[in-house]
């Protein structure tokens, strides 16, 4: 009687073909079988396959689980891809994590008898990651993508279910060809974080900004015509005190004081002033209603203001944490602080990337293919497959050198004497920017123009 979870194996001696590496699989399946009648003939049986060495190994249980926000879903299979159980569903809680590991624990009796596999979705797999890895476990966080991939090629009858897919999870794990998601350190999460939050409150301020044009437009459209930039320190401190064309017609000595306050140019801020009473007298705008747009332009301005103060401690907390990585990647033209945060964040470990082609595909801008027989697309477009932080700020970057950088603009201007676009220069740019970023941070030395 053998013991638990225990077989006699064989592992080859003679390295395997082409086509039987093709098939790894079904050879794998094939030692198992010459095992099991080693262990019914005895080691006499091994005279029969002279190719194969006799040794005793563990047998190894695959567990998939498919993250979903309050719970979670789990399947167990063994290296026959038998199933052991299937859609056991624990919360995402302490409690539910531990329920996971009592069922667990009555199919193997050590944390290296499994391995586990999850899909990186959001941000709710970071605690049941985090919960198993301290168990000890081997834990593979995979890219979505790739078990997308895996169901089309083997659920033809195209269902989807928490259940099929921790069960898929598990097969792809089982079946070992997969791309692991690399995960960063705590400096590098960091980053990552810090920079997708920067451009979060972005967003909302480009919002923010919209919708006092969209008031301003109704209660004194002659307003932005005094300024370039309506959302200058200057113009912001004005609407902040006077948001209507009644309210800059009747302004008071103690109002312009009040207003003048906190405006550094003072003269410069008068002006506009004497400008914007002018417009205010015939001004087009509502005469209704006035009461109700003039609280919510400046509550919008106050909203404004604000983020952009927040803005400013993220840039302040990234700028120290890149002290602390003290990385060169900064010396490239056109990547500063909240780039580097954002191009260091999105790739973690360069060196997961064997060359740039990689780093470029990562990023989503490398090109599509379409070939067929003879036919061969001359025109592949931009994959954009890859992180669209990283694509962002490689493009960001790319605009700054090509206009800013000699290399670069030489670069820039012989792609547009191609006929290329203005866009696909820029790209030709970033995709330029790629190769040096990682030759940067492989070599971990400043960037020297060769």
């Amino acid at each position: 009687m053998r013991s638990r979870n225990c077989y006699f194996a064989l592992k080859r001696v003679t390295p395997l073909s082409d086509r039987q590496n093709t098939n790894k699989l079904d050879v794998d399946s094939n030692l198992l079988y010459f095992a099991y009648r080693t262990r019914l003939y005895g080691l006499s049986e091994l005279r029969n396959y002279p190719k194969y060495l006799y040794l005793q190994v563990k047998v190894m249980l695959y567990l998939g689980i498919d993250i979903g926000k309050n719970t979670h879903v789990a399947s167990l299979i063994d290296e026959s891809a038998k199933s052991l159980f299937k859609a056991f569903s624990f919360s995402n809680t302490t409690d539910g994590a531990t329920s996971l590991i009592d069922k667990l624990s009555f199919h193997a009796k050590s944390v290296s008898e499994v391995e586990i596999g999850m899909e990186a979705t959001g941000h709710y797999w970071l605690s049941a990651y985090s919960f198993l890895v301290e168990c000890g476990y081997v834990v593979h966080v995979l890219n979505p993508i790739q078990t997308d991939g895996w169901r089309k090629g083997v659920e033809i009858r195209n269902r989807k279910t928490d259940a099929i897919d921790s069960v898929l999870i598990a097969e792809l794990i089982r079946y070992g060809n997969f791309v692991e998601t690399s995960l960063a350190d705590e400096n590098t999460m960091s980053l990552r974080n810090l920079s997708r939050f920067r451009n979060y409150l972005v967003s909302s301020i480009s919002d923010l900004k919209r919708k006092v044009i969209c008031v301003l437009d109704q209660v004194f459209p002659e307003y932005q015509s005094v300024f370039s930039n309506i959302f200058g320190e200057t113009s912001k401190e004005l609407l902040l005190h006077f948001q209507t064309a009644d309210d800059f017609n009747n302004i008071t000595a103690e109002q312009l004081k009040n207003a003048l306050e906190n405006i550094s140019f003072k003269g410069f801020a008068k002006n506009k002033l004497s400008k914007i009473s002018e417009l205010a007298a015939n001004s087009f705008g509502l005469s209704f209603c006035r009461d109700s747009f003039s609280l919510q332009l400046k509550l919008l301005i106050e909203q404004i203001k604000f983020i952009e103060a927040q803005v400013d401690d993220v840039e302040s907390e990234i700028k120290q944490i890149l002290i602390k990585i003290n990385s060169p990647i900064t010396s490239i033209p056109g990547v500063g602080s909240v780039n580097a945060a954002v191009i260091l964040g999105e790739i973690g470990d360069i060196n997961r990337f064997s060359n740039p082609s990689k780093l470029a595909a990562y990023a989503g801008i490398d090109a599509t293919v379409n070939q067929s027989g003879e036919f061969k697309s001359q025109n592949g477009k931009m994959s954009k497959r890859g992180s669209p932080y990283l694509r962002k700020a490689l493009f960001q970057a790319a605009l700054i050198a090509a206009f800013h950088d000699p290399t670069f603009s030489a670069f820039y201007q012989k792609k547009r004497s191609e006929g290329k676009h203005h866009l696909t220069a820029v790209g030709a740019v970033a995709r330029k920017l790629c190769n040096i970023i990682h030759a940067v941070l492989i070599s971990n030395s400043p960037y020297r123009i060769q």
